[in-house]
């Protein structure tokens, strides 16, 4: 009888960051959750202008080809084909005068469209 385990999250290099700031306010979108999700989903989603467009969201539980990743308490699943997308990849989380939102730093990106919602490498 075979076993499955999940992943366990992994604190070597991650081929993602989050900064302190990004980390602290997915917590607190986190908190008025309810249920509290298990953990943030990074990801690359074929689309948009450019090609792929970035996608966040909650999970409840990482699936079975993610990569599992602790960034200061939370967890953050990356699924094994976004990892090569996002290697060296920043996440920020950014207030301006003209409004608030995840800043994506890739250094993979080639080019992106018009509107900064997709990219292409």
């Amino acid at each position: 009888m075979a076993t499955t385990t999940a992943p366990q999250p992994q604190t070597k290099s991650a081929p993602i960051s989050l900064t302190a700031n990004a980390v602290a306010k997915v917590k607190e979108i986190m908190a008025q959750q309810n249920p509290v999700p298990a953990g943030l989903r990074v990801g690359v989603v074929g689309g948009g202008c450019s090609g792929f467009s970035y996608s966040m969201q909650f999970e409840n539980a990482s699936g079975l080809m993610d990569k599992v990743f602790d960034m200061d308490g939370l967890k953050v699943f990356v699924d094994a084909t976004s990892v090569m997308y996002l290697n060296g990849c920043i996440v920020d989380y950014v207030e301006t005068l003209e409004g608030a939102g995840f800043k994506f730093e890739n250094p993979n990106v080639k080019s992106t469209c018009g509107c900064g919602s997709s990219f292409s490498v």
